[in-house]
């Protein structure tokens, strides 16, 4: 048994799942356009979900500001579980398509049409679940606070300083593509599960931002907001600033340093795997 299999057990090992990522990279690549847009959809919705998830979850409670946050955390990753094991084109995940694009496996060009659709679809999806969920009225629950929480939430993010909006997007993208890098690492839908876990709570937790989420956050915010106190140009600013910085975290923190570690020369590295 070599040393890398008593390291990592039956996961694929860091090249391993260096190779993985590059070929799924042109998988999606090379996708028809309606299948891209209707999993970037259905993306959409799976974080909006995870999204109030994580309102419902910090709404009202006592238990201390960090163990709140790590709760809300815990919740907020049923959006990026259900994108990875149900199956779904998130467009921040799809950063990662940088690998295979630096290997020359797929052109720029097919980069920027999956991205491009992925986002759009993930606005719809958004969009269509801050629809869905004004209708439900989820707003009422705990007799309306969760409401008051959802305003709260979006009014924050909307008055975000440009710097801090794009710098908290570098850090969230490196967490939420580590997140996918580590459950690509997985055999089984437990395996997916446990590694999506820690990073996604980590960034939540810690308020970095994420651009798709915010496209649940701050619609909804706007939809409950009466008062005028969320600024739809902040608004605006935030998910410009957000979505530029999750795709420098993305590209070049973790696809591009996976990518001059393993795949540079054109073959996995023989170098050390942790």
């Amino acid at each position: 048994m070599t040393k890398e299999h008593l390291l990592f057990g039956d996961a694929y090992q860091p090249r391993e799942i260096a190779r993985r990522v590059e070929a799924l990279g042109v998988v999606k690549a090379r996708a028809d356009a309606l299948t891209i847009l209707v999993l970037a959809v259905l993306a959409g919705a799976f974080i909006s979900l995870g999204a109030l998830f994580f309102t419902i979850v910090v709404t009202g409670s006592n238990l201390g500001f960090g163990v709140t946050r790590l709760l809300g955390g815990l919740s907020f990753c049923l959006g990026l579980v259900l994108v990875v094991i149900g199956g779904a084109e998130l467009f921040t995940g799809n950063n990662l398509l940088a690998m295979a694009w630096a290997s020359g496996m797929i052109s720029a060009r097919d980069v920027l049409r999956n991205w491009c659709l992925a986002y759009l679809g993930n606005v719809v999806g958004c969009l269509g679940t801050v629809l869905l969920v004004v209708w439900a009225d989820s707003a009422a629950l705990g007799g309306g606070t969760v409401g008051e929480t959802a305003l709260q939430i979006a009014r924050t993010k909307a008055d975000l300083p440009l710097r801090e909006a794009f710098v908290r997007g570098i850090l969230c993208n490196t967490l939420v593509c580590l997140a996918v890098w580590l459950a690509m690492g997985g055999h089984s839908v437990t395996d997916k599960f446990l590694a999506i876990l820690l990073p996604i709570s980590a960034f939540v937790a810690i308020g970095f931002e994420h651009s798709i989420a915010n496209w649940f956050f701050l619609p909804f915010g706007l939809a409950l907001d009466g008062q005028g106190s969320v600024s739809m140009p902040g608004a605006a600013r935030n998910l410009a600033a957000v979505t530029a910085g999750n795709i420098l975290g993305g590209t070049l923190l973790v696809a591009g340093v996976y990518w001059l570690a393993y795949l540079r020369n054109g073959s996995p590295r023989d170098g050390p795997s942790s």
